[in-house]
């Protein structure tokens, strides 16, 4: 039997494959385009994996930053005249990478403070002197307006990794970074807040609260946290959540779930990833009396 495959042709890559479907079948307006990718991916032309960051590059197009924003209200911000050691906690408790510095409160951004600028004032035997000013980055500012796929070729160009977000009284909104902009095209990126690494859907934190993924089985969530959330219409507890929200939530977002507070960590305009959980002081009037014997 002849085994030369030197006259086969070279295999085509699902760029070339989704060329050739699309080929005379020409879409009029962005939902047939979208529908044609997806008929697509059903004929198993293009992987799920392309779908999904072709459909998230078309969405960025449409998205505003106020679509994405970490609120101000959950910013971690670092004071301008904050001790040292102040300083450090803050690093520490929140693991992230570059930090706001503000003034008097949060409408006073003075710059950006990058964690990887500390190191030096640690160094052995290191004997400079911290000074805010000498490690101080400038901030960059952006409208809630501005379209994503604007601003992620801005960050770009600058080579900036975050911006403050300002409303159109010139106010802190909020802030957005570069890897918010990502996300809405290739998904979740893993980062201070998910727990891949542990064996258990819930993390339990010393300060009584909880991070809680999403995809935890309400089975699970149940056992843990001795409630009987029903499983008959949702096998997840973010189904259940965004559920009770009534909407995909954005991060930032808060529920009082009965004797809960949740708070959405991580999510995309698809999706929740990742909760933050803790115990709520039910007020009296919340609270349903036991009937009379």
């Amino acid at each position: 039997m002849n085994t030369d495959r030197s006259s086969e042709p070279p295999a085509r890559s699902w760029v070339e494959r989704l060329t050739l479907a699309l080929s005379g079948a020409e879409p009029r307006d962005r939902a047939q385009l979208v529908e044609l990718l997806r008929s697509a991916h059903q004929r198993q032309i293009i992987d799920p994996d392309a779908l999904g960051m072709i459909e998230g590059v078309m969405q960025v197009s449409e998205m505003q930053v106020r679509d994405i924003m970490i609120p101000r209200a959950q910013m971690d911000v670092v004071r301008r005249d904050a001790a040292l050691d102040d300083i450090v906690t803050t690093l520490a408790d929140s693991a992230h990478s570059r930090f706001p510095v503000i003034g008097d409160d949060r409408d006073e951004v003075v710059g950006i403070l990058l964690a990887k600028d500390m190191l030096r004032y640690f160094v052995k035997d290191g004997q400079e002197v911290f000074d805010m000013q000498d490690i101080l980055r400038p901030a960059v500012f952006v409208p809630e307006s501005k379209r994503l796929n604007v601003l992620l070729k801005e960050f770009r160009n600058s080579r900036n990794h975050m911006a403050i977000v300002v409303d159109e009284y010139g106010g802190v909104a909020g802030l957005v970074t570069i890897e918010d902009v990502l996300e809405q095209i290739v998904g979740e990126i893993d980062d201070e807040h998910d727990i891949e690494d542990f064996l258990t859907h819930i993390l339990r934190h010393a300060n009584g609260r909880f991070t809680v993924k999403a995809l935890t089985p309400i089975e699970e969530f149940n056992a843990y946290f001795n409630t009987d959330y029903s499983d008959d219409e949702f096998d997840t507890i973010g189904g259940f959540v965004i559920h009770r929200f009534g909407h995909v939530p954005k991060r930032g977002e808060e529920l009082n779930l009965d004797r809960f507070r949740i708070r959405v960590l991580r999510a995309d305009n698809r999706r929740v990833h990742l909760l933050e959980l803790s115990y709520r002081e039910i007020p009296p009037a919340e609270m349903i009396s036991a009937p009379s014997p």
